[in-house]
């Protein structure tokens, strides 16, 4: 893969980090323990609370991992290794690479389960 190339995905991933990264700390609120405090919140508003507290923890947690992945990807491109499968070492296809560039293996190892 050519540098021209490279620093597109490069740029992209980066900028996938820096949303990510920012919607995160945005809604680090939401995610905190509900109060439960009968006196001040009814039953029925804390378990709305509570249920959309998990919702947040969940979206927070599959963030977390998107991020984990790009910072991955941006470690391969570091390295060398971008656009080669983690798992036979082929070349991963365009066309995978331009729908997600934190896929690791190419679309056959994918699929068996390498």
């Amino acid at each position: 893969m050519n540098n021209a190339k490279l620093n597109t995905y490069k740029k992209r991933l980066l900028t996938l980090q820096n949303e990510l990264s920012h919607i995160l700390d945005v809604t680090e609120a939401s995610r905190k323990p509900v109060e439960l405090d009968q006196t001040s919140v009814g039953r029925l508003s804390r378990m709305n609370a509570m249920q959309a507290q998990a919702m947040q923890l969940e979206t927070g947690r599959r963030r977390k991992q998107e991020l984990q992945r790009i910072d991955n990807a941006l470690k391969r491109i570091e390295s060398g290794d971008f656009g080669y499968c983690a798992s036979c070492d082929e070349e991963i296809e365009e066309k995978r690479l331009y729908h997600d560039p934190t896929f690791p293996t190419c679309i056959g190892c994918a699929q068996s389960g390498h």
